[in-house]
């Protein structure tokens, strides 16, 4: 069987007032998917309850047919399903490379093998020149390279990343789309929400505009810019990449 993160029917309401309604999306290893919507629409919340943050009202979520909708987030992470956050989320008190470090120091006990990722990870990531600098003096791009590196620290299979391109130069989101197409090359499933559509759009094989708490449309890039339902109540009639 096909190794699959699949997300079944999902609901979730407050007090009574619905928030996702019977939402149904899966993520392939290797496919880069798009969570996309207006403010209110429900894709954080279904973005939470992916990751275990929140739980469902009802329906499954599955990996690789395995029921996980009731483990919490760091049994999630064991099982291969890693989480960028919008917020910092490196020490600012410790330099590069020991932020990359700590992460492996949980996931890899043998001591040679653990330099050998280290390094690997600052060569991939570019973070060489760097790798003494503290936290704090990172730039926003530079920040969000050490990020992702220690967030795929524990080779993760499926990577949920909430606004990888928020508080970020142009220059730095091109290097951040590079190294989500390179994740996605090397077989792990990428699940990105970012309000910079276009920029998520130019990036992503599938996509799922969440309106009002249901999916509105589901597909390539260029079946949801042609949508007239995106257009109207999303993108806006002149939109484009």
């Amino acid at each position: 069987m096909q190794d699959l993160l699949k997300i079944e029917n999902i609901a979730k309401d407050y007090n009574g007032v619905n928030v996702i309604n019977d939402i149904s999306i899966s993520i392939k290893p290797g496919e880069i998917i798009g969570l996309l919507g207006p403010n209110g629409a429900g894709k954080t919340t279904l973005f939470y309850i992916i990751m275990g943050l929140i739980k469902p009202r009802k329906g499954k979520i599955k990996l690789n047919n395995n029921d996980i909708t009731k483990l919490a987030m760091y049994s999630r992470a064991r099982l291969g399903i890693s989480y960028l956050p919008q917020e910092p989320s490196i020490f600012r008190g410790m330099n590069v490379r020991d932020n990359i470090n700590s992460i492996l120091e949980i996931t890899e006990k043998n001591k040679k093998l653990r330099k050998i990722k280290l390094e690997k990870l600052l060569e991939i990531f570019g973070l060489e020149k760097i790798q003494k600098s503290s936290a704090r003096l990172l730039s926003g791009g530079e920040r969000r390279r050490v990020e992702i590196a220690r967030s795929i620290a524990g080779q993760p299979k499926y990577i949920l990343m909430d606004e990888p391109f928020s508080g970020v130069d142009p220059l730095a989101i091109e290097e951040i789309k590079s190294i989500i197409k390179s994740l996605s090359a090397s077989n792990i499933g990428v699940l990105i929400t970012d309000h910079n559509v276009r920029e998520t759009l130019s990036l992503i094989d599938r996509a799922y505009i969440i309106y009002e708490g249901n999916i509105l449309i589901g597909g390539t890039s260029e079946e949801i810019i042609e949508s007239e339902e995106a257009k109207r109540v999303y993108l806006g009639s002149e939109f484009n990449i």
